[in-house]
């Protein structure tokens, strides 16, 4: 592992770091914000899991976490969105291949040697971090888009690895809205009842743990209708009696300003529940 990176941030370190991952067999990179408190103590970790065409770069200049993460005492974790690499898998367009894994395990060729972004995720990273880091295993997921259906869909999945989860503007329903339909045919193949499994409206209904959900989505968010639908996701929760908080914020679009907007409010929630 390599330290790429390395810039002081609200009495921290913003610090981007490389390696091989044997998850996903390629090269990767991850940004870690270690705030002030890390210098004499364990921190719980609040990953990040970024949207379509991102990598580790976008939540950490845009978002304006850090002063956040340094008053609440968190480590925050905003991995790549997908393996990278000449050998790696891709395809032509912004939603499939590079820069759009969707936090799956892929089953089918040619994405399943390399596009395996769950357990990367879930077991590879975190591995490293509380390894490397002044970590404690208490962590927290949240994430933007394709990331917020990744954080959704990553703590309903594994009860227990995560204390608290959140998202903006997530794909809340992707085996019925055309980003996921594309990406779960090429990654998970034609039969549609293996796509319910990273689907976070279908996984509310069999979630052993009730862990509450917070959700921030822009009524002026041009993805809205056609690929978010957030609703799905609240009939779904009242179905199963799953806690879910969803705020339509007046004005507000899909971009990163919608973010900085809310982000103190993610990481305060997160902070209370880590």
């Amino acid at each position: 592992m390599e330290r790429i990176e390395h810039r002081a941030c609200f009495g921290g370190w913003q610090d981007v770091y490389q390696h091989r991952s044997e998850v996903l067999d390629c090269e990767m990179k991850f940004a870690v914000y270690l705030p002030p408190q890390a210098a004499t103590q364990k921190l719980p970790v609040l990953y990040w899991l970024s949207g379509l065409t991102c990598n580790e770069q976008n939540f950490i200049t845009k978002a304006g976490a850090q002063r956040y993460a340094a008053e609440h005492g968190l480590i925050l974790v905003a991995p790549d969105t997908s393996p990278r690499g000449d050998e790696v898998a891709d395809a032509e367009g912004y939603d499939l291949g590079k820069g759009a894994g969707f936090y799956l395990n892929a089953t089918q060729e040619p994405w399943a040697r390399h596009y395996r972004m769950h357990d990367y995720i879930v077991d590879e990273l975190p591995a490293l971090i509380q390894a490397h880091f002044p970590a404690t295993d208490a962590r927290g997921i949240s994430g933007h888009s394709m990331g917020g259906h990744g954080a959704l869909v990553l703590a309903l999945r594994n009860p227990g690895r995560y204390r608290s989860v959140s998202a903006f503007s997530p794909i809340v329903a992707p085996s019925q809205v055309p980003w996921g339909e594309k990406a779960f045919s090429a990654y998970l193949g034609p039969d549609r009842s293996a796509w319910s499994q990273w689907d976070a409206s279908e996984l509310v209904a069999t979630a052993t743990e009730r862990l509450p959900l917070l959700v921030d989505q822009g009524d002026a968010d041009e993805f809205l209708g056609g690929q978010l639908q957030p609703q799905r996701l609240q009939a779904a929760c009242e179905a199963a009696g799953h806690p879910l908080q969803l705020r339509l914020q007046p004005g507000h679009d899909h971009s990163y300003y919608f973010i900085a907007s809310f982000i103190g409010d993610h990481i305060a929630h997160h902070a209370k529940a880590l």
